[in-house]
This record gives C-alpha cells, structure tokens and sequence, in this order.
C-alpha cells in the first residue's frame, strides 16, 4: 500500500501547480482548458502509441469513458471559472468539497451503504471550508463555480474507480480526454459568444505555462493517479487531493499575497483540512 499512497501524493503535489498555472495563464477559464485538452491529447497520443499502449475500444466502450472525459473537462472549466470570478486559494479550497460529494455519490453509485467514517471525515473538510471563508459577496460566484467544480470531480473519480477495473488506464486516460477535448469543441463557438470573446492564440509565456500544465501538471499528474487507483479507494484518493489546496494556497500566498487578508480561521481552516486527511491515511494504512 505504501507504493500507491506515494504516486498518490505525488500526482497531488503535482495538482497543486495546476490552480497557480490557471491565474498566471491569461486566457479565459474556456480557452485555457481547450488549450490544455489539446496539448494533452497529442502529447499522450505521441507517449502512448510509441510504446504500444493504446488499446482499440469499441464505441460501446467509448461511451461510458468518454462520458467521464465531458465530467472531467467540466471539473477543469469550472475549477478555473473559479479561480479567475475569485482568486486561487477560493478555487482551490472550494475543490475540497469533492470529498464529501464522494462520500454522498459514491454509495449511491455503487450501491452499498453510507460509510459513518468517511461522511466524518468530510464533515471535517466542509467545517474547515466554513472557517476559511465567511462568504464574502464579492466571491459568491467563484465559490459556486467551485463546488460545482468539486461535483464533476468527484463523479470523474468515482467512474474512473469503475473503468480501471475492466480497461486499461492508458486507453482510459486518452479516450477520456480525447472525448472531453471534442465535445468542448463544439461548443466552443458557443461559449465564446455568450463570454463575448474571440478566439486568442496564447502568448509565448501563456504558451509555456499551458505546455508545464499539460505535461507536468496533466500526463504525468494523471499517470500516477491511475497507478495509485488501482490500490487507493475513490474516498481516500479525493481525500488525500484535499492536501492540493495546501499546496497551491502556500504558492498563491508567496507569488500573489494572497494571504494579506486572512485571519486565524484560515489557518485553523487548513489544519481541519489536513487532519482530515490524516485520519484518512491512518486509517487504511492500520486495516493494510
């Protein structure tokens, strides 16, 4: 168990770039991830069939795992959405909340009973959030954007659980976002239009932020991930990517002093954070 719970912690450390890379990239939360979507696809489609790791799924099969890839790309447009209605530690925070959404959708999707333990846990995650931040008004939509963000989350975790036992996590990682990136696509022109903005080339900084996104913070992020899931329950991994606001939050105070404003509750807010995920560790790695 020790394996999985390290490439867990890694591709977590490795997501905690991801909220930082999003308020220094200057595009709009949709470009931004079409951008990283498209980067992604090609660069895992280059990696993978140069070493024979993709697998020829049936449309049948594509179906639930590209579903899944629409979730994930949804959680990424929200998530960013967030951070630029708000600010990084609002997004990233607000993404803790995909613990407790797991705790409540995952017994429903698979049909087995609450666990008391991890609906605890979580409440101590949620407890953590309310301390954080009071809900001030300028925030309202960025915090929105940020549980809606935690929903996509944690269905995609959920799902992928599922997916890995029966496909390969290559092929799954690929279909997924190959499918997110096209469906997002085509509704590009839609959302331009309603955001009322043109379709922008990235600058040359965007340009290597975007390229550090998709392949330090996305193909790698997402190889240890699916390596980690294959041991780590769908709670425990969402509980464990609680640590990412940690991570991005201690970033976000040093490069945009973020931090000015805060009281003792964020720091009491962060510490219910991280002894939930504590808990969490202890608790597996005591019935491993």
């Amino acid at each position: 168990m020790k394996k999985p719970l390290l490439q867990l912690h890694l591709s977590v450390f490795l997501a905690g770039f991801t909220g930082i890379l999003g308020k220094l990239i200057s595009l709009n939360e949709g470009l931004l991830v079409w951008y990283r979507l498209l980067f992604t696809v090609i660069s895992l489609f280059i990696l993978f069939r140069w070493k024979g790791m993709l697998s020829k799924l049936s449309f049948r099969q594509l179906i639930p795992i590209g579903l899944n890839g629409v979730a994930i790309a949804m959680h990424w447009l929200f998530f960013y959405g967030s951070i630029k209605y708000s600010n990084v530690s609002i997004g990233v925070v607000c993404f803790s909340l995909t613990s407790l959404f797991t705790a409540v959708l995952d017994p429903i999707i698979s049909r087995r009973r609450f666990d008391v333990r991890e609906l605890f846990l979580s409440g101590i995650t949620l407890f953590g959030i309310v301390l954080i931040f009071h809900f001030d008004s300028q925030y309202h939509t960025g915090i929105v954007m940020g549980i809606i963000s935690s929903i996509f989350a944690a269905l995609f975790t959920i799902v992928n659980k599922k997916l890995l036992g029966r496909y390969d996590s290559p092929s799954i990682t690929f279909y997924e976002l190959l499918v997110g990136f096209v469906v997002l696509s085509m509704f590009m022109p839609v959302y331009l239009g309603v955001v009322n903005q043109h379709f922008l080339l990235p600058s040359v900084t965007d340009l290597i932020y975007l390229l550090v996104l998709s392949w330090a913070c996305t193909v790698c992020m997402y190889m240890l991930l699916m390596a980690a899931l294959k041991k780590v329950s769908s709670f425990t991994t969402n509980l464990t990517f609680n640590l990412e606001p940690v991570y991005s939050i201690i970033i976000a105070f040093i490069l945009f002093h973020e931090n000015k404003q805060l009281s003792w509750a964020f720091y009491a807010g962060l510490g219910c954070i991280v002894l939930s995920v504590f808990l969490q560790m202890r608790r597996i790695t005591r019935t491993a």
